[in-house]
């Protein structure tokens, strides 16, 4: 679970993994639905901005891997490797609260099934406009004749063309752990903020001749809080 950032959108001054949403952290939604979905499994939360207030809220039950930098999802996600035992490995972020554990029952089995070394889930949002306006800049998904995944195209990449797809990535991936090591190096930072971007890894699975496997998810579970007006509209989630 990548809780390292700070959010500085969020104009809060504790991390906003944090902040309260309905009397809980907005991270110990996610964490219960965790629980619901397995609850042998140990979470391994990746922690950074304020880390010691993180790991004292959220107390024992965790494993703690710390990314001292803010260099990006991809960077996050390296930071854990020495901590992970298990065969395979699902990403998710601390900010998105929404996400439910039988979707994520759904991820693992189709992962399991098909033996896939990456599987990931997408979300198709009938507008960009009102709440879904906040999926504007999530990345589009671009697929071939046979309809495998074939790229993500970032917003800030996308042509006018691609702007108007309305399937796009929530950035939540299943792993096989080999492979993920095996291939993570191979992230760059050749982009504007010199990060490196989880992202990356479908184009080298594509190049490494790896089927991605997909499955839709709702748009209201991978809901993401980044900004105030997130924060209203996931209490309104909530509520309704």
């Amino acid at each position: 679970i990548l809780a390292a950032g700070k959010g500085t959108r969020m104009q809060s001054e504790i991390p906003k993994v944090l902040i309260p949403l309905h009397d809980k952290p907005v991270i110990s939604h996610l964490l219960e639905e965790l629980k619901k979905f397995d609850t042998s499994i140990t979470p391994i939360v990746v922690v950074g901005f304020q880390k010691e207030l993180v790991k004292e809220t959220l107390g024992d039950g965790y494993l703690f891997a710390e990314q001292t930098e803010q260099k990006g999802t991809g960077d996050a996600v390296k930071c854990s490797k020495d901590l992970v035992q298990a065969e395979n490995i699902i990403v998710l972020y601390g900010d998105m609260p929404f996400i439910s554990a039988s979707s994520l029952m759904e991820l693992s089995e189709m992962h399991n099934s098909k033996q896939s070394k990456i599987s990931m889930f997408t979300c198709t949002v009938p507008n960009f406009e009102g709440m879904y306006s906040h999926f504007t800049g999530f990345g589009r998904i671009l697929r071939d004749t046979n309809g495998h995944v074939m790229q993500i195209k970032e917003y800030s990449d996308a042509d006018n063309f691609e702007k108007e797809i309305t399937e796009v990535n929530p950035g939540i991936y299943m792993f096989n752990a080999k492979w993920l090591w095996g291939h993570i190096e191979a992230i760059g930072d050749s982009n504007a903020q010199h990060e490196f971007y989880l992202t990356d890894i479908i184009e080298i699975a594509i190049k490494d001749n790896e089927t991605v496997y997909s499955m839709s998810i709702p748009p209201e579970e991978v809901f993401g809080i980044n900004t105030p007006e997130h924060l209203a509209h996931a209490h309104k989630l909530i509520e309704n």
